[in-house]
């Protein structure tokens, strides 16, 4: 059993619900892992997170970690408290004094459930815009930019109690595919990762950030074979040796298909321990985080896991745990409204204008042009609601209709369009997708814009899709609900501040 629990504690699983149903706890207590990560599903209150705490930290023990993401914008698991922003909406400001207030609320909410572990923030220098998983993740396209902010963000939130992990290492910023789905590669020369990749990670070993997340993509200038989760000449040899991190270095989910698609289950928790890392993110089902446990045991007494290694990575785990013991503080409800409050006040703040985009006047015929009333996207089903924006809209201006299309079938409603826009006065064509817009959907966004009616653009997720239509824009970086009062006041007259955080090609 010895070497079961020296295993099993160097794992985080996730469970399927808000409750620590019977089968949930048992296997629990059988296998005494390390902690649990918290996803949306496992969240319904604030009180029904106490108590799912609670009871998990009862079986499993006072130092085992409860840990969630959390990073603002579109990445959000606790919707109950005040919304942060996205990253890049911080970018968009600048201001690393506001970065580490969003951070400090952030972590206010968190530990007041009893949740100790952030996986956030995110130090990917989004280089790329036809980035599928990052983008507003990112705090922008400058790396000493996003090295500042995001430790400042990192300061607030272990200001309140709260371990900050850094992600994902080496660098997701450059990629094309999404880890989530298929198995990246960034091959670029390693004065080029030097420069931009590498660049906040450096920054983060020197400010001695607690815990690193590793990245599922291969970087042959750095390892020709093994995806970095997998690659000792990675998490290792460079980023403990060469860079000098002593924190906890945690794999991003092993569940997803670029590890999957090319490693068994049991293959993967034992290359990315013997890779270096402290803890594993094994989410799935049951019996998948039974045959790593099995799988990491296995190592461990046939030697091919060192368990000098594991014993160091559970000793930098209880440390760790010390430092940030989980236990729940409270958050008044003073505290609550002040910290709402400055999220609507950097929400306001990082509404950006693109080539000087119109604003509707009060008495305008609004025809809001979207593609569907919700979207739906990211890796765990982000929803973004235009039906929500309506209505705070409807608040402003006199009248608000809108017009809703297929995106996968745009080119279709090109005639209903300019029926409908003869009975607008102003056209306001939100884009609302995380993905990049396809040639249709951009296609029939310029035709609205060639109609004799005044109107605007705004990219209400997705940045980067201000490149595809290139005309004047709002770009919010984000949908939560404070993002959209601040749009609205913009619309209304308020002035709009901030600044892209990206060059334009």
């Amino acid at each position: 059993m010895e070497s079961l629990f020296l295993a099993t504690r160097l794992m985080m699983v996730d469970l399927p619900g808000p409750t620590l149903d019977a089968a949930s706890r048992a296997h629990l207590e059988r296998y005494r892992f390390g902690g649990v990560c918290l996803f949306r599903r496992n969240i319904q209150s604030p009180a029904q997170v106490r108590e799912l705490v609670a009871e998990i930290r009862a079986v499993l023990g006072p130092q085992a970690w409860i840990a969630i993401d959390q990073e603002g914008g579109a990445v959000q698991r606790v919707l109950e408290f005040a919304l942060a922003p996205a990253p890049m909406a911080l970018g968009a400001i600048g201001d690393a004094k506001v970065a580490e207030a969003v951070g400090a609320a952030v972590g206010r909410a968190l530990i007041s459930l009893g949740i100790n572990w952030n996986f956030a923030p995110s130090v990917d220098v989004n280089t790329n815009p036809q980035n599928p998983v990052i983008g507003d993740r990112s705090f922008g396209a400058d790396p000493k930019k996003v090295a500042r902010l995001a430790l400042a963000w990192a300061r607030g939130l272990e200001g309140a109690g709260v371990m900050a992990t850094v992600k994902h290492f080496p660098g997701h910023g450059d990629t094309v595919l999404d880890s989530h789905l298929d198995l990246p590669v960034v091959d670029k020369p390693l004065e080029a990762l030097e420069r931009t990749e590498l660049y906040p990670f450096r920054k983060a070993v020197e400010a001695q950030i607690s815990a690193i997340m590793s990245a599922h993509i291969r970087f042959p200038a750095l390892d020709k074979r093994y995806p970095a989760t997998l690659s000792k000449k990675i998490l290792t040899h460079l980023l403990r040796q060469k860079l000098g991190f002593k924190g906890i270095l945690v794999t991003d989910a092993l569940d997803m298909k670029a590890i999957t698609q090319h490693y068994s289950v049991g293959e993967a928790a034992v290359k990315s321990l013997q890779a270096g890392a402290d803890m594993i993110l094994s989410l799935g089902k049951p019996e998948v985080q039974a045959s790593q446990a099995a799988a990491i045991r296995q190592a461990l007494e046939n030697g091919s896991l060192s368990r000098e290694q594991a014993r160091q990575s559970q000793q930098r785990l209880q440390e760790a745990a010390e430092r940030f013991p989980g236990l729940a503080r409270a958050y008044t409800p003073t505290q609550q409204k002040r910290d709402r409050a400055l999220m609507e006040r950097v929400a306001l703040q990082s509404i950006t204008p693109y080539r000087k985009p119109l604003r509707p006047r009060r008495s305008d015929r609004i025809l809001v042009v979207s593609a569907g009333r919700a979207t739906e996207a990211g890796p765990y089903g982000e929803t973004l609601a235009v039906e929500d924006f309506l209505q705070l809209l409807k608040t402003r201006f006199a009248e608000v209709n809108s017009f809703v299309y297929d995106p996968q079938k745009a080119a279709e409603f090109t005639g209903e369009l300019e029926k409908a826009a003869t009975k607008a006065d102003f056209l306001l064509l939100l884009s609302v997708g995380r993905g990049g817009l396809g040639p249709q959907e951009a296609h029939l966004l310029k035709h609205a814009l060639t109609l004799g009616k005044r109107a605007s653009h705004v990219a209400l997720w997705n940045p980067y899709h201000i490149l595809s239509l290139r005309k004047p824009a709002f770009v919010t970086y984000g949908f939560r609900t404070p993002t959209l009062k601040a749009l609205v006041r913009v619309l209304a007259g308020a002035p709009a501040q901030g600044r892209l955080p990206f060059k334009l090609r």
